[in-house]
């Protein structure tokens, strides 16, 4: 929960900074009339927008549990995630269309040295705020924060394009290099709203995270007990920041209820101690079966009814999967 409130405070200071800096922006074009100037301010509107949404957002995430969302509100961050993907792609087709409009017309440009460092600083400001949002993003696992960061991030990048674009125009009288460079930047901005659309749709639809899984399976090989029989059917699914686990463990027959929950427990507390509190763990245990003896740790169990052959390695591909492993091959 304190991580949710992090990341709606972030959020809403980055929604009050995109107005500011908006409003800069057009100030900067009424100082110069500059189209380019114009375009990077319109652009402005996009990450207003883009912040009120990952605000709505953030704060439908940080919800409370209830009885009709029993995981949580978290997935509404990968529904902003797909939103601001989708605004970063718009505001790429934008500067396409305002760049061959710059080519169809020319506009006297006028006091730009002003304008210019004016753009220039909110450029700064925009690479400041999104570095954070990203940081922060990654650290409480937000996928709404890491969109606003990426979202800034091409907002300054657009703006250094428009900015380089227009000094190498005005000293070097090459009209179209600016035209040229805010071509470039429209494909960047399009490569990068579809990236962020991309991850959204794959938290949306549940997509199995390669590299977190891999996490979790070399966090269990290192921390293996030999109480622990087996693993498999491991499942994580992602809800913002939350994740949430479920998974089958194999015990030894002979533990009452108490002994195979203990066992549970152990997993739980390493699980906790690596990834935090945003993480829930379901885990159903069963019992061994003689056919496990071959692949058990257990030392002096006097109910073996085979000699053990091989250590099971677990791996991505046998824990994800729903049988239990009687081979060492899984």
């Amino acid at each position: 929960m304190q991580k949710s409130k992090q990341n709606l405070r972030l959020q809403f200071i980055i929604t009050i900074l995109s107005v500011v800096l908006f409003l800069v922006k057009i100030y900067a074009y009424y100082a110069t009339h500059s189209l380019a100037i114009l375009s990077d301010a319109l652009e402005g509107i996009v990450n207003v927008i883009a912040g009120f949404i990952g605000l709505y957002s953030l704060y439908v995430a940080s919800m409370p549990k209830d009885a009709e969302h029993p995981y949580g509100h978290g997935k509404a961050e990968f529904i902003s995630a797909a939103a601001e993907g989708a605004l970063i792609f718009a505001a790429g087709i934008f500067v396409v269309f305002e760049t061959v409009s710059n080519i169809l017309h020319h506009e006297v440009l006028h006091s730009l040295d002003k304008g210019l460092w004016m753009v220039g600083a909110t450029g700064m400001i925009n690479a400041f705020a999104g570095s954070i949002c990203i940081k922060i993003g990654k650290k409480n696992d937000s996928p709404a924060l890491k969109a606003s960061g990426k979202h800034l991030l091409i907002d300054t990048y657009s703006t250094i394009a428009i900015i380089a674009g227009l000094v190498l125009m005005v000293f070097t009288n090459i009209l179209w290099l600016d035209k040229v460079i805010a071509f470039a930047m429209s494909f960047f901005i399009f490569y990068n709203g579809y990236k962020i659309i991309r991850g959204s749709l794959a938290g949306i639809m549940d997509e199995a995270d390669t590299d977190l899984l891999n996490k979790f399976v070399a966090l269990l090989n290192n921390e293996r007990t030999e109480n622990w029989v087996d693993l498999h059917n491991f499942r994580i699914i992602k809800y913002g920041s939350q994740l949430h686990i479920d998974c089958h463990l194999t015990v030894a027959w002979y533990l009452n209820v108490h002994e195979a929950h203990d066992q549970v427990d152990a997993i739980k507390e390493i699980f906790l101690k690596a990834f935090g509190e945003s993480l829930e763990l379901f885990v159903h245990t069963d019992g061994c079966m003689p056919f496990s003896c071959k692949v058990c740790l257990i030392q002096g169990c006097k109910f073996r009814e085979h000699s053990f052959e091989h250590k099971i390695e677990w791996t991505l591909e046998n824990i994800i999967s729903n049988k239990k492993h009687n081979d060492g091959n899984g």
